[in-house]
């Protein structure tokens, strides 16, 4: 059984008095351990299907199953509880916490899951370590480079082992060095903990580094390579 799939979803949006197509009738299935990228131009439709996978956004028609559950029939609290336990998000604006240290951000998922204090700051620490933040979990977000607050991010995302990780443009506000660097980071978490991402992303790095490139155009599926 594949631990997403997506059977014929479509999502149409409202604009004045026109309707607008953002996905068509797409079909999609991903294994656990894939790392693969949902790449196009702008307006392709590719945000659109990761919130949809995410459980951000519901579909017109069509049906998303994920871990063999059908989530578009899942009322709000049920799609919240599957957020929190099975999805990690990352954000290409990070999304951290201004007010809340390194290791606070990183810890958020796991205080709304309930865990400890100590439990949760041990995983965090861990997780800081295997992705060079060692020395840095006391540090606000603005006394963070660029590279650091997505780094920060990824572990907010992982620290709950989540079914799945969304990463939306996760590039998009970093210089190609540090772009680099994380995807590489990424495909090692990806490869020793068998985690598996979904990006979203029309940079050209980001998809040389995917093992799967799934290409839209127009909401449809244009090519997989």
């Amino acid at each position: 059984m594949a631990l997403i799939e997506l059977k014929a979803v479509s999502k149409i949006y409202r604009v004045g008095n026109q309707q607008v197509a953002a996905v068509q009738d797409f079909s999609l299935e991903v294994e656990t351990g894939e790392f693969c990228v949902l790449a196009g131009p702008s307006g392709s439709g590719k945000t659109t299907l990761l919130n949809l996978i995410g459980c951000l956004d519901r579909p017109t028609s069509g049906e998303v199953w994920l871990a063999g559950q059908d989530v578009t029939r899942a009322g709000e609290k049920a799609l919240a509880d599957i957020r929190l336990n099975k999805i990690g998000f990352i954000f290409q604006a990070y999304n951290l916490i201004p007010v809340l240290t390194a290791a606070e951000n990183a810890e958020f998922t796991l205080m709304l899951m309930g865990m400890a204090k100590k439990n949760r700051r041990q995983r965090v620490l861990e997780l800081f370590s295997e992705l060079g933040l060692d020395g840095l979990e006391n540090r606000k977000p603005a006394d963070l480079s660029g590279g650091q607050q997505q780094r920060v991010a990824i572990v907010r995302a992982m620290v709950a082992e989540p079914a799945v990780i969304l990463a939306d443009e996760p590039t998009a506000s970093l210089d190609s060095q540090a772009s680099e660097e994380l995807m590489i980071l990424m495909q090692k978490l990806n490869r020793e903990r068998n985690a598996t991402f979904i990006f979203s992303s029309h940079d050209p790095l980001v998809i040389s580094h995917a093992r799967r490139v799934i290409k839209l155009l127009d909401g449809h599926l244009e090519q997989e390579l």
